[in-house]
């Protein structure tokens, strides 16, 4: 019986995945505390918590639609770094 090989890139996708796509989630947590100030701060929390893992999970199984781990971690750093650069600056706005 002939074995598939394991792809190459699954690896460093996977890895990928979990790690960006849970920076990611927490980013997107933080933005949507930030943008949502009319609403209750218990209630805020509780939509940013839940909003973590549906992002983390969409980014960890949409890691696999890239050509390679070089692209996906290009992408998705780049998703991470524009996202906590307006994170950063919502903040410094408001504390302002």
């Amino acid at each position: 019986m002939h074995r598939s090989p394991i792809r190459k890139h699954w690896l460093a996708k996977t890895l990928t995945g979990q790690v960006l796509g849970l920076a990611l989630g927490f980013a997107c947590g933080g933005l949507l505390l930030r943008l949502l100030d009319e609403v209750p701060l218990p209630v805020r929390a509780q939509l940013a918590m839940w909003l973590v893992a549906p992002v983390w999970l969409g980014v960890a199984g949409g890691v696999y639609l890239f050509r390679n781990a070089w692209r996906a971690l290009v992408c998705l750093g780049s998703a991470n770094a524009l996202a906590w650069l307006w994170l950063a600056w919502l903040s410094r706005r408001v504390l302002a």
